[in-house]
């Protein structure tokens, strides 16, 4: 007997460095997320799909026509007031807090988990979470190395079969292992599922 072959996750990465903002090094940091997955003993359980330069007008669009599992933002955050995209001339424009919430909420169905490799992002990740099962974000300021060091140790995970708080541990390691002192910036929102059958 033959046995099915459960279907591709996909990891869809957005990416936003506007113009005006400090730059990052989005291009190595999803070097090593490809690299990371390729390393894992689960490689061929992923597709990955990159949408760099990603404009608040874009955001609708790719989730309904990707339909991710998992979700990496990579960019800035701008604490209570949202995470940073751009606009159509490529210049800073924040999504607010509750529009990306509920964005997920709409997209509850099929993401697993939401990683937000940004400053700042841990209100947001509280926010998604009320409808996303795992989602991570930063406490404070993240520094580029630190924060392709958390994505490196979590992809790897990931790609080695571990569930997804397993994986943000290993993330937090791997910023151990650099020796950065930023491993307790990334954390890990859960969602918090009520069973009314009790």
């Amino acid at each position: 007997m033959v046995q099915s072959q459960l279907p591709k996750k996909k990891i869809l990465i957005l990416s936003a460095n506007p113009e005006g903002t400090d730059r990052l090094r989005l291009d190595r940091e999803e070097r090593e997320i490809r690299e990371s997955l390729q390393m894992g003993t689960n490689r061929d359980n992923f597709n990955i799909v990159s949408q760099p330069a990603v404009r608040t007008k874009d955001i609708q669009r790719i989730m309904l026509t990707e339909k991710p599992q998992i979700v990496h933002f990579s960019g800035h955050g701008a604490a209570k007031d949202g995470l940073v995209f751009e606009d159509i001339n490529g210049r800073a424009k924040q999504v607010p807090t509750k529009a990306l919430a509920q964005l997920f909420g709409l997209c509850a169905n099929h993401v697993e988990c939401v990683v937000l490799n940004a400053c700042y992002s841990v209100i947001q990740a509280r926010c998604i979470s009320k409808y996303i099962g795992y989602v991570v974000g930063m406490r404070q300021e993240v520094g580029d190395t630190a924060a392709i060091e958390y994505s490196r140790g979590f992809y790897l995970a990931i790609a080695s079969g571990e569930p997804y708080d397993i994986a943000h541990d290993y993330g937090r390691n791997a910023i151990q292992i650099e020796d950065l002192g930023e491993d307790m910036t990334p954390i890990i929102k859960k969602k918090i599922w009520i069973n009314f059958s009790d």
